[in-house]
């Protein structure tokens, strides 16, 4: 039986220190977020991208820029994101509104982590980005972390529209473009805890990074890529 037919797969890895993980676990597709998720939050990426959100608000849709706060924060827990709010509400140009947001310079954040790389190549699962972004800030961020190669697919914003994460069609649709139809077999791991724990409800498990684990937000906490593996392991 070859592993792309197998429940279970063989993990043989090196990482640092010569620890040498040979494992059996039962998943076969890692959806991973991108932002503040393959990179850490304090390079500053993700504050950038939310500054030009309400630039794009106040510039381009002329929103008062008193206001905006206060509906960036009612859209994003109403609908999950900014954008789904001002498309439901203010018939934005959401193409635009992307290209808009992520226009940064993405070398002053991003360098690429070869540990990481490492690790990442040596899980034998798919890999796919699940990420509330666009496919070109997707193709980017990973094209900066030397990561592209790495994943299968890329599911975006526009994948799942008009849906999102952490909406439960959201997680239907990303499992249908690896090609898997037991969520069971699937692990999320994301910076939000709203999200690993919307994964946990349509079925998945899910892992949650750089955040403190709480109230059954996620299977498990993850503050060390170093860590992945045994985490895998664990909560096979």
């Amino acid at each position: 039986m070859t592993p792309a037919n197998c429940a279970f797969f063989q993990i043989e890895a090196q990482f640092a220190g010569g620890v040498l993980y040979n494992r059996l676990m039962r998943f076969t597709t890692i959806f991973f977020d991108l932002d503040d998720t393959l990179y850490p939050s304090h390079v500053g990426l993700w504050g950038a991208i939310k500054n030009r959100m309400n630039e794009y608000m106040s510039e381009r849709m002329k929103i008062p820029v008193e206001e905006i706060p206060k509906l960036r924060e009612k859209y994003y827990l109403q609908y999950g994101t900014t954008l789904h709010g001002l498309r439901n509400h203010h018939n934005v140009d959401v193409q635009d509104y992307l290209a808009y947001v992520h226009d940064l310079p993405l070398d002053n954040y991003l360098t690429p982590d070869p540990a990481l790389r490492s690790i990442l190549a040596s899980l034998p699962t798919r890999k796919l980005i699940f990420t509330n972004a666009d496919v070109p800030h997707a193709e980017r961020v990973l094209a900066a972390l030397n990561l592209r190669d790495l994943f299968a697919a890329i599911v975006d914003v526009n994948t799942v529209m008009p849906y999102c994460k952490p909406m439960p069609e959201s997680f239907d649709i990303a499992m249908r473009i690896a090609g898997e139809t037991d969520p069971s077999r699937c692990v999320m791991i994301d910076d939000l805890p709203r999200t690993t724990r919307a994964a946990k409800q349509v079925g998945m498990s899910s892992i949650l990074y750089g955040e403190t684990l709480a109230n059954g937000d996620a299977d498990a906490s993850l503050s060390d890529w170093n860590e992945l593996v045994g985490i895998l392991e664990k909560i096979s």
